[in-house]
């Protein structure tokens, strides 16, 4: 099973080695310079462990051997190796020598692979890449990163390795699709989200707010759409003075990009900030930040597709700025800092107009994880919690995959508003538009589905009939705001052994043996619990037993036995202090030096274990159903988690296929693993 966190850990890592190349390197170029050094010193570990595994079998057959001989044997069998490296250099041999010299070191050490590994970097291109890092001084930080990093198998399996490239390429992916103007929202999809706001123009003035713009395609968008509606060209004229355009955008390229769009256009009504809209704007503050944030800065319609998954906090993003809204427009929760795109719904939500003055609309595109992410009482739940119980959410729209340019993931549109009709009142729509495409007739990148014409007017053709309780359509479901609120119980029962009778244990104590984890125990378990202390003192090893009941004082009774099993001892350390005072610290200090070597205790079997329960159902009933345990005690979170399972909701049964079937397919799959094993060298089997 892969561990996922682990693998997180080390890709955010490495990604952090890609961030330092900003300012001397464009996006785009980033894989160009970390994914190679990632393969080289990959297969620089495979060498260095079947190097070592070499030698020992060398040695073993060869005890007498000196060094420089072993050395050369290693290196003429390596060379018949399948992979090899001619010279003796290695990531840290190169720069641990003579720094004027590392380009050059490094060049031979890249020059020395066997001809199948220059094929892969001959295909990264990577020797112009070197002159590039030499040039703008990130040569040595790169190499340095990643001389001693453990990328070898017995690390990283082939499977983890694999999962570790494809988020890195998927973080690279992003990126360059943001800073080379490739990363923007799918004509269809803006269209879509105008027609589902309903902007209503009404010769009034109608002001749009994307809180990132990027190069200005959503806002421009919206804006055309609305136009090419008119009645006439007076109308479109009308139009055109009243629909302002508002946004921010915090990469100086898309900024720039799509400041010169407004100008082309002579938008003359267009107010594009350069900032991140996320954190409050202060002259004096090295990053500007969000500078419609004014009383007076309230928009009628807000549509935006923010980055996914961005990471907002630690020391490279910009939480001590964000948490300074902590208690305004983040007052409901902020939340993980690999993930902001909830902090952007919450901007937006800070410019809703009042409900008196019109209310605002919202619809803004989000991947899967603003919806469940984030246990009960987490920032995400908490946010959602806010939304649902303010009644703002109006719906989610499911849309098919592989929309977007740079991700084939699924996507989902969120319609929001302050300023809900009658009908809609603490009902949340959810709308299953996953079918609802047409292959592109040419894939663009992750894009190889649209939506036409027809999909779009079935979307909104569901969205406006929907509530009507009379409609009809296993594709659309009407949800109580509540329905997506649940319980988060933490429950404790008590285990049963093999005779369905409750267990009891004996194991091994591997935390700290301290007062404090012990009356911790005392309090969890909160019955009698048996210990068998081994103790040393100056190589003198006792054992000593004794039970605690829950409110017994440890401290009190482990010194007690402490000094009955070292009494000799004790006896002996006393005799050389004269009073009562002098000899009781000689006994905490002697206590104090007494080292635990292993603790074993006895207690009941006790589980602890959450239960997501949904909101309204009897939490005991539902307890006593599904642990079918002896339930000892159980509490229920300060407040409710919410989520939004869309997948469960419209789930649709499939008949699993045949066992004969998926055999076929796998030794099918086997023999082709074994094909390209042998081809490498390797084997499947041993």
């Amino acid at each position: 099973m892969l561990n996922k966190e682990k693998l997180n850990n080390l890709t955010g890592e490495i990604w952090k080695s890609a961030e330092r190349l900003r300012g001397k390197f464009k996006a785009y170029e980033y894989q160009s310079v970390v994914l190679p050094i990632i393969v080289i010193r990959r297969i620089e570990c495979v060498l260095i462990e079947w190097r070592q595994s070499k030698r020992e079998e060398i040695q073993n057959k060869r005890s007498d051997i000196q060094d420089d001989a072993l050395e050369t044997m290693v290196k003429q069998l390596e060379l018949k190796h399948h992979i090899y490296n001619k010279t003796n250099w290695t990531l840290k041999k190169v720069t641990e020598e003579d720094p004027t010299l590392l380009e050059d070191n490094f060049r031979a050490y890249i020059n020395g692979f066997s001809e199948n590994i220059q094929d892969i970097i001959d295909h990264f291109d990577y020797r112009a890449v070197i002159g590039k890092m030499k040039k703008n001084g990130r040569l040595s930080p790169i190499l340095n990163q990643y001389a001693t990093e453990k990328l070898g198998p017995e690390h990283l399996s082939n499977l983890e390795m694999g999962y570790v490239y494809e988020e890195l390429l998927r973080r690279f992916s992003e990126q360059s699709g943001e800073e080379a103007g490739e990363h923007f929202t799918p004509r269809e999809v803006i269209r879509l989200m105008v027609e589902l706001l309903d902007v209503q123009i009404d010769n009034r003035h109608v002001s749009i707010y994307d809180p990132a713009c990027g190069t200005g395609g959503m806002l421009s968008v919206a804006k055309e759409h609305m136009l090419d509606t008119a009645k006439n060209e007076d109308e479109r004229k009308r139009r055109d003075d009243l629909i302002t355009l508002h946004g921010h955008e915090l990469q100086p390229q898309n900024y720039a990009i799509c400041q010169a769009d407004m100008l082309i256009k002579n938008d003359t009504h267009a107010q594009i900030c350069f900032g991140n809209s996320l954190i409050p704007h202060r002259p004096d503050n090295e990053e500007p930040g969000d500078q419609l944030a004014s009383a007076n800065d309230k928009f009628d319609y807000m549509l935006s597709n923010p980055p996914f998954g961005v990471t907002w906090g630690g020391k490279d993003g910009y939480e001590t700025e964000a948490k300074k809204y902590s208690d305004t427009r983040y007052k409901a929760g902020m939340p993980r800092s690999n993930d902001g795109a909830l902090l952007f719904l919450q901007t937006m939500l800070a410019k809703m107009k009042p409900q008196e003055d019109g209310g605002s609309r919202i619809a803004i595109v989000f991947n899967g994880s603003p919806l469940s992410n984030g246990d009960c009482g987490s920032g995400e739940s908490e946010i959602r919690r806010w939304i649902l119980e303010n009644d703002w959410l109006d719906a989610i729209v499911m849309l098919p995959d592989q929309l977007f340019y740079n991700t084939g993931i699924f996507t989902y549109v969120w319609l929001l508003t302050n300023n809900k009709p009658a009908s809609h009142e603490d009902k949340v729509m959810l709308i299953d538009a996953r079918k609802q495409f047409d292959k592109e007739p040419k894939s663009f990148g992750n894009k190889r589905n649209r939506i036409l014409e027809s999909h779009r007017q079935w979307i909104e053709e569901q969205y406006r009939n929907g509530w009507n309780d009379d409609y009809q359509n296993d594709k659309v479901k009407i949800f109580k705001t509540k329905d997506f609120a649940y319980h988060k119980v933490s429950v404790v029962f008590w285990q049963t052994d093999e005779n369905d009778k409750p267990a009891i244990v004996t194991e091994s104590y591997d935390k700290a043996f301290t007062s404090a984890n012990i009356k911790k125990e005392q309090d969890f378990y909160d019955s009698e619990l048996s210990f068998e202390v081994t103790l040393n003192w100056q190589g003198n090893v006792r054992t000593v037993s004794f039970e605690l009941q829950p409110d017994d004082s440890f401290t009190k009774i482990y010194d007690s036995k402490v000094k009955g099993a070292f009494s000799d001892k004790i006896s002996g350390i006393s005799k050389k202090f004269d009073t009562a005072k002098e000899r009781n610290k000689a006994i905490k200090e002697f206590i104090k030096a007494v080292d635990v070597i292993a603790v074993k205790y006895t207690h009941r079997h006790y589980i602890k274990d959450d239960e997501y329960i949904p909101y309204g159902t009897d939490i005991t009933s539902f307890l006593e159903q599904e642990v079918k345990k002896a339930i000892i005690r159980w509490s229920d979170s300060p407040q409710l988690g919410y989520e939004f399972l869309p997948n469960k909701y419209f789930y649709e049964y499939q008949e699993p296929r045949l066992a004969s079937s998926l055999l076929e397919e796998f030794w099918a799959l086997e023999e082709k693993a074994e094909a390209i094993l042998k081809n490498l060298g390797g084997t499947l089997h041993k």
